[in-house]
């Protein structure tokens, strides 16, 4: 019995399987013209509808995750850098720490790379399926003090604690007041042992609390950052110093 295409089609869509509904007419020409067996249509139907699926997935993760700009870490130099080797990049990139809930911090001066790689090792998280938030950390804590009574923070903040792999930048770029200290310390809290955190900073742990004021927060947030932490120095020059454009001839 032959069923007309549109109730095919139809039929797809009830079963959620919409992509393949509006390809289903050419993948059955093709099945037609190749002599397709019943198997090989099967295949070709459900490996499509798999695709479309994965391809709308990342589409929807890279949105969320707001990066200020897409850079894998193969476009990373890693010749200009003597503190991170082409090994330990590889390992980095093959996200077993992140399955063990580690986190990983990268110091070094402005323009040396760590926004880079921290944002190349979101990347590879996304394209493996994790969830993976970006915030510099002025836009964080401006978004800690309003979720309170902002829709749109709260919805943001929620994408963050549901995420897989977080990614604050500039930390510590700025000091906190006891309350805003706070707010970040649950988060932290919120974050610890489920959640992956990458922090880029110019300054280490030991001038945190600087910053932080409250000795006994500052305490509080080490202790879950530091539990299982990678820290990579970078102590080089600037990347974009050392390769600016000039107006001049």
């Amino acid at each position: 019995m032959t069923h007309p295409m549109t109730q095919l089609q139809d039929l797809s869509r009830s079963l959620r399987l919409a992509e393949t509904a509006k390809e289903l007419p050419s993948l059955i020409r093709k099945a037609e013209a190749h002599q397709w067996t019943y198997h090989e249509l099967l295949y070709e139907l459900l490996t499509y509808e798999q695709a479309c699926r994965e391809e709308k997935l990342i589409t929807k993760l890279l949105k969320w995750a707001r990066f200020p700009f897409q850079k894998t870490l193969d476009e990373f130099n890693i010749k200009e850098q003597r503190s991170i080797s082409t090994k330990q990049l590889k390992q980095l990139r093959e996200l077993l720490w992140m399955e063990e809930q580690y986190n990983l911090i990268l110091l070094g001066p402005p323009g040396v790379g760590k926004t880079h790689i921290a944002i190349g090792l979101g990347l590879e998280a996304i394209y493996k399926g994790h969830q993976v938030s970006f915030i510099p950390m002025g836009e964080l804590v401006h978004l800690l003090k309003t979720k309170e009574f902002s829709r749109k923070s709260q919805t943001s903040y929620k994408r963050i604690v549901d995420s897989d792999m977080v990614i604050i930048d500039d930390m510590m770029y700025m000091a906190m007041d006891s309350k805003e200290a706070n707010l970040f310390f649950h988060l932290i809290n919120e974050l610890y042992d489920k959640t992956s955190i990458i922090l880029t900073s110019n300054k280490g742990p030991d001038q945190w609390g600087e910053l932080l004021g409250d000795q006994g927060i500052t305490t509080a947030i080490l202790d879950r950052l530091l539990h299982r932490v990678e820290v990579i120095n970078i102590d080089e020059p600037s990347y974009r110093m050392k390769n600016r454009t000039t107006i001049f001839n």
